[in-house]
């Protein structure tokens, strides 16, 4: 993987005007790979995993995994992770709180060394995201949980199959169940379990190791104790919002994108909205096409846990509303402050409001070109499709937060025709 720029000191400028109409592949998900990186924890020896996408977030994994003792090469698309027969239980706080996904090694070092320490991980500033379900979990295993100095301490002299209900399918509480289950002695069920792409790939990934789970893609999972795993190979799957991002790229640009590397099914309601606003789109296999040929029909959404419409792609939604004919609302039902992207589209002289979980946007057919900023990975790609429908250059600063999730991002919008440039922030 190359290595990315102080992209904290650097903007994009986006120049507005321009169809993006092309074919583009997207590789392994972000929200997926870290935590596979963190599932290596759990076997002694050489795992591997192949089309990794090259993004920062990546290599500030490696850094966690390396600390506690593991060997890490990043080559391209393949990261290779030794995993020593002791690790480290204690996280680097300066590491783990560069990241949001660090919380992901919790289950893997509960589970197989029967302690972790974490600081309080860092990462998006799209609201809080209590770790109260993952302690809950690990409780019921039979691991004991606290707070010390703004660390979570997780110990177990051993862990017990336990039945667990989540209040709500939080992603992060399902992995740090199952994970730690899956060497647990007995039989563990998981219910209102998260039902993500990214947990199944998770749980193929365990399974290859030698666990015994059932249900992952469903909303119970029930996992087999077993005495341990083995290192193997694994193929990361394709990133549904990178996907997803270019399907509304050309939605809001009236462009036309295939988009090849993704199963079309990780993308189902998010091509029926694509599809309501007036795009054309087509699925193959391992792909997806959109077509937009007029201006887009506003619509309302609501973000929901998979399979509904992902929060990854609110903003995006906001972004399409903004140039659609109409007004929209847009309802986030997962994170409490994602709305910070609307105060960016009112820079940009879109009619917007919100209102607790919603959002009301009325659609300009051309936006103004304005100085934004980025608060979220998401966020950041967001106003870049903007600054695309806006009347002249666009600058996105804050750019960093796009770097942790879109791989090759500059070269990805350029081979879709859309004009870009990377420059310091304070040129």
């Amino acid at each position: 993987m190359s290595s990315q720029p102080d992209s904290a000191k650097e903007s994009f400028l986006v120049t507005g005007g321009v169809r993006l109409t092309g074919e583009i592949p997207v590789s392994g998900a972000k929200n997926s790979v870290l935590k596979l990186m963190a599932v290596a924890l759990m076997a002694e020896g050489r795992t591997t995993l192949t089309n990794c996408p090259d993004i920062s977030d990546v290599p500030a994994m490696a850094d966690v995994l390396r600390h506690l003792g593991c060997t890490v090469e990043i080559t391209g698309d393949v990261v290779v992770i030794d995993t020593p027969a002791q690790v480290g239980h204690v996280a680097d706080d300066k590491a783990a709180q560069r990241l949001r996904a660090s919380v992901c090694i919790l289950g893997p070092l509960v589970a197989r060394h029967r302690r972790a320490v974490l600081a309080m991980p860092g990462g998006d500033a799209i609201g809080s995201r209590p770790l109260d379900w993952h302690q809950n979990g690990l409780s019921l295993l039979g691991a004991t949980t606290r707070m010390d100095h703004g660390r979570l301490v997780a110990e177990a002299d051993e862990l017990r199959g336990a039945h667990y209900k989540l209040k709500f399918p939080s992603v992060g509480a399902t992995e740090t169940f199952v994970t730690a289950a899956v060497l647990a002695k007995g039989t563990s069920v998981l219910e209102n379990a998260a039902r993500e792409p990214e947990i199944v790939d998770i749980c193929e990934l365990l399974s290859e190791m030698g666990a015994q789970i059932s249900g992952a893609g469903t909303s119970t999972i029930t996992v087999e104790g077993v005495d341990k795993l083995r290192p193997v190979s694994h193929r990361v799957i394709g990133d549904r919002i990178v996907a997803a991002t270019w399907a509304y790229g050309a939605a809001m640009t009236r462009g036309d994108v295939t988009v090849r590397g993704i199963d079309p099914m990780f993308l189902h309601v998010v091509l029926e909205y694509l599809h309501s606003v007036g795009a054309d789109v087509e699925t193959g296999p391992d792909h997806i096409r959109v077509r937009q040929d007029r201006r887009p029909t506003a619509r309302n959404v609501r973000t929901l846990p998979f399979p509904g419409f992902p929060t990854d792609l609110q903003p995006m939604a906001i972004a399409l509303a903004a140039v659609s004919d109409g007004l929209s609302v847009v309802t986030e039902n997962l994170f409490e402050s994602r709305f910070r992207f609307v105060e960016e589209m009112v820079r940009m002289g879109v009619d917007a409001e919100t209102d607790g979980h919603h959002a009301k946007i009325r659609g300009r057919d051309r936006l103004d070109s304005a100085t934004v900023w980025a608060s979220d990975i998401r966020a950041g790609a967001g106003l870049v499709l903007a600054g695309m429908c806006a009347d002249d250059v666009t600058e996105v600063c804050e750019i960093f937060h796009v770097d942790r999730g879109y791989p090759d991002f500059v070269q990805n919008v350029r081979s879709l025709g859309g004009v870009i440039e990377r420059v310091p922030t304070y040129r």
